[in-house]
């Protein structure tokens, strides 16, 4: 269809949970719920880091870069998300779309390297030790949180212009609860080849290459763990770095599952599944999972309980 003969688009409908009208107000209880909850546990990471000495290490400072970046990708989705259950007109316009879209990549794509770059620190913490001061002092710390944020940066704005230059002229309803490229791809009137191309490389590029540098980290840790630590060691090498696997393969098998599907696989049920993963479960789950099993944040907690009970 030529661009000519289309009524330009103003805004789109997030369809979201519509199918189920009877569950409306109960979703949004839990939904609510969880979102404080996310929310909380995130901010309570982060003012830990700030408020605790213990915690000044690279290690953490990762850590509250991460929180930080969920406390905006949580903001980025689920206020609107919310808002449309409890709303008869589920409504967004066409470029606060983009902009919910651009957002959404700027974070998921910030946070696939900076996964990366905490893989990384505990290959230097675990395999080189004595030189972890020097590899992994302030400064390198902050150029990987920049570089992080940069292809992030580069990623949003390269597949949200080319999405939204497309032409939408007859159906503008998302059947997604956000907007997400592939829901939107679905409802151009012209062909989207190119588009589905460059994103598959930006997802190859992106989710799969940090991807690839995770593994590498953790395959040599692995090794090293095996080849030297003694039985206690390997325990407690193995036990640090628990924690950071069970994020990674969160976030990543449900993006991987997502976005290098062959297009003739999605489903709305499957899309809409995949995406409570890595835009509701991990984002609430992360936090837990880096506290629960960490001795230097329990520690660090039990300080503040026992200053706050002193006062």
């Amino acid at each position: 269809m030529n661009r000519e003969n289309c009524t330009p688009i103003t805004e789109f409908i997030l369809l979201g949970f519509s199918d189920v009208p009877k569950l409306q107000y109960i979703l949004f209880v839990v939904f609510f719920c969880l979102f404080k909850l996310s929310l909380f546990a995130h901010m309570f990471l982060i003012t830990l880091y700030k408020s605790s000495p213990n915690l000044q290490t690279p290690m953490y400072f990762f850590l509250a870069n991460f929180s930080f970046l969920e406390v905006c990708y949580i903001l980025t989705i689920w206020p609107k998300m919310l808002r449309n259950l409890l709303s008869e007109h589920k409504t967004i316009s066409f470029y606060g779309c983009a902009v919910q879209m651009y957002l959404f990549l700027l974070f998921a794509g910030s946070e696939c390297y900076l996964l990366a770059s905490m893989a990384y620190d505990r290959y230097i913490a675990i395999c080189h030790p004595l030189l972890y001061n020097i590899l992994m002092h302030k400064v390198i710390c902050v150029q990987f949180i920049c570089g992080s944020w940069i292809i992030g940066t580069l990623v949003a704005i390269i597949q949200t212009v080319l999405i939204f230059s497309l032409p939408f002229c007859s159906s503008r309803e998302i059947n997604h609860f956000y907007c997400d490229i592939p829901p939107i791809m679905a409802l151009a009137c012209a062909d989207t080849q190119v588009q589905e191309v460059v994103t598959l490389i930006i997802t190859l590029s992106v989710i799969v290459g940090s991807f690839m540098l995770t593994v590498i980290s953790y395959s040599v840790i692995i090794w090293t763990i095996l080849k030297k630590h003694s039985a206690l060691g390997r325990k407690k090498a193995f036990s640090t770095c628990t924690s950071h696997l069970i994020v990674v393969t969160l976030f990543y098998g449900s993006g991987g599952v997502m976005y290098l599907r062959p297009k003739s696989s999605y489903g709305t049920d499957i899309d809409r599944f995949i995406s409570l993963v890595y835009t509701i479960i991990a984002p609430l789950l992360n936090p837990f999972i880096y506290s629960l099993r960490n001795n230097d944040v329990k520690s660090a907690v039990r300080k503040i309980w026992y200053n706050i009970k002193l006062k």
